[in-house]
């Protein structure tokens, strides 16, 4: 139950952790404490909706067709591995940066939310990252339920750090070493999972 509680946390937190419009948007909005709480409430909940769906949706196709979850296991596995690879290049060349400006702030909360709707909804990465790769890791785990709370903690968890430390991480993430640490940390762990998918 830990392990899979463990292995769905820190999943998740790597997935949602790199450079991306959401997060910047996400620390834009702590850096000028404008709705914190609520544009971290509505990206830990978009990403909560996506996990379950990934997790009980992939569970249930694979009882159903035979060859999906070994497809599922091994296609993870490449992505994992895949995945962990672009985050050891980009450690490896660095040069990289966390840039706000770019991240639009609406001027009350309805406007704020709408934007941050469409930046979490309207991008690609976020259902491959959680519909596809959650769900069939989970597949690989007993106690699927555990493991998509622990993904759904993890999102949370970043989400409101991000959020209320923004002011804190803004300068530290401002220089790009600290982002190839970062990326060489997220390369281990997507390495780490996805070699266990290959050997379970």
């Amino acid at each position: 139950m830990f392990i899979a509680l463990l292995s769905g946390f820190l999943l998740s937190l790597s997935l949602i952790i790199a450079i991306g419009p959401q997060n910047a948007f996400v620390l834009r909005q702590g850096l000028v404490q404008r709705h914190v709480f609520w544009v971290c409430f509505v990206c830990g909940l978009c990403d909560a909706i996506l996990i379950v769906a990934g997790v009980y949706g992939s569970g249930s196709l694979a009882r159903t067709v035979p060859w999906f979850e070994p497809a599922m296991r091994y296609g993870g596995a490449a992505f994992l591995i895949f995945y962990g690879y672009r985050s050891a290049l980009s450690a490896w060349r660095g040069g990289q940066a966390l840039n706000t400006r770019n991240a639009t702030i609406g001027q009350g909360l309805a406007p704020t939310l709408l934007t941050l709707l469409a930046i979490t909804w309207l991008n690609p990465h976020v259902y491959l990252d959680t519909v596809v790769l959650i769900g069939s890791v989970s597949a690989q785990f007993a106690d699927r339920t555990m493991f998509g709370v622990g993904a759904v903690c993890g999102s949370f968890s970043f989400f409101f750090a991000l959020g209320y430390g923004a002011r804190l991480l803004a300068p530290l993430f401002a220089r790009p070493r600290s982002w190839q640490v970062l990326d060489a940390v997220i390369a281990l762990t997507m390495w780490t999972i996805g070699l266990g998918l290959l050997i379970s």
